[in-house]
């Protein structure tokens, strides 16, 4: 199975939130040999965060050891390209032959790259964002954990 893990999973591994033990469950329950991907964008929003909040020298490796166990995907090729320009459409409920199910959305340039490249990657993206619920199913799947 693939997994691509959004960053706020990453964050919740990073700050060793309860939600781990949840995930490594899930994980284990699914079964068979898994590929773990993350992106760059996901990278540079955790290091962003890291650089926001003064995280310390221990913290800051922990981030650069995430390439260890996770594939980050760094470059952003023509299928990706493609992908996010039919997912932003779609999301705007503007992809011919393809309607939105419910309202038009607005998502976050950043998400945007995460959901196309999941999706190319045909791995189910990991995440506690909401924002990419009306995506499951139509271009990827996703599997939303909630941070409570």
């Amino acid at each position: 199975m693939r997994y691509f893990l959004d960053t706020n999973i990453l964050l919740a591994y990073l700050r060793k939130h309860n939600l781990v033990n949840t995930l490594q469950k899930y994980f284990e329950d699914e079964g068979g040999v898994s590929q773990m991907f993350t992106s760059a964008v996901c990278m540079a929003e955790l290091t962003s965060i890291g650089i926001q909040n003064n995280w310390g020298e221990q913290k800051m490796k922990a981030l650069n050891s995430i390439e260890e166990s996770v594939l980050i995907i760094k470059e952003l090729k023509k299928p990706i390209i493609q992908r996010y320009a039919e997912i932003d459409a779609f999301s705007q409920d503007r992809l011919p032959k393809k309607p939105l199910k419910c309202s038009a959305r607005n998502m976050g340039k950043n998400d945007l790259w995460i959901a196309a490249t999941a999706s190319v990657l045909s791995a189910t993206l990991v995440t506690t964002d909401k924002d990419f619920d009306h995506l499951n199913k139509e271009f990827l799947n996703v599997t939303r954990f909630d941070l409570n």
